[in-house]
């Protein structure tokens, strides 16, 4: 519980705080407090920028629904966006400034101060240029400067009825296409349906589906990896066909975060 009063104390001393919520349950916790220190003073904002998930989006509403707190929609597409549509290393980079300029027009127009973010400790030991760029806009980490990691974050959300707290970590569409291929909307779209559609089949939670130039390249918990039988992978590739992906494949080093991050063409 200490490590939860910490965090509620960090909030203690702003009037008015804007919470930039993904449907993951880091920023989900960082509503929470922000929501027991300051009432309705505390926002949560959601982008809908096209590239985010429809179950995500949904898990979003979820928690702004369990904790009481005020949701906005920032409703805008990073597909118009050509720093970030021709996708080179620093397309989280042109992601998060975006989304920083949206937020500040928002807190301005509703006279908030500070912006907050999901950023806990452990994210500062991956590649996350998103991250910098947050905070060149000058959006706050509270989940950092308390010192919290995610195992501790999910104890907190299990403790606190959020219902987020065993939901695996997730990223925004564009993630699952190498750097070097341009983001469109058609990849997103097969994306997200066969993302979808392998959730289904199997029941699994954890799921990535790569657009490797059309190839789905299905990457789930590697030792989860022999529920892919016969008769699973021929209904997976069937499907898969049929929303556009030219083939498929299955990842054998199983699921790892930024693994895609390495392969180009």
């Amino acid at each position: 519980m200490n490590k939860l009063n910490n965090l509620v104390e960090w909030f203690a001393d702003k009037n008015k705080v804007m919470i930039a919520l993904s449907g993951g349950v880091d920023s989900a916790v960082v509503a929470y407090a922000a929501f027991q220190a300051l009432g309705s003073s505390a926002i949560a904002v959601t982008a809908d920028y096209k590239t985010l998930s429809q179950e995500e989006l949904l898990s979003a509403k979820q928690v702004c629904s369990e904790i009481g707190i005020e949701q906005m929609i920032l409703d805008y597409s990073e597909l118009e966006n050509e720093d970030f549509v021709k996708n080179d290393s620093n397309r989280c980079f042109h992601c998060r400034m975006e989304l920083g300029d949206h937020l500040i027009k928002l807190a301005k127009k509703h006279n908030v101060k500070t912006i907050v973010d999901g950023t806990n400790l452990d994210d500062l030991g991956d590649y996350r240029p998103g991250i910098q760029a947050l905070k060149e806009n000058g959006i706050k980490s509270p989940l950092v400067e308390t010192k919290l990691i995610k195992d501790e974050i999910r104890n907190i959300a299990k403790l606190v009825g959020l219902s987020v707290y065993d939901r695996p970590s997730n990223s925004c569409l564009a993630s699952r296409i190498p750097w070097g291929q341009r983001v469109t909307a058609e990849r997103l779209t097969r994306i997200e349906l066969g993302e979808t559609l392998v959730k289904q089949i199997t029941n699994l939670k954890q799921v990535r589906v790569r657009d490797i130039e059309g190839c789905a390249k299905i990457e789930v918990d590697k030792n989860r990896i022999t529920i892919f039988n016969k008769n699973i992978i021929n209904q997976l590739n069937k499907k898969l066909k049929m929303i556009g992906f030219t083939s498929m494949e299955i990842d054998k080093e199983g699921y790892k975060p930024g693994k895609i991050n390495v392969i180009s063409n």
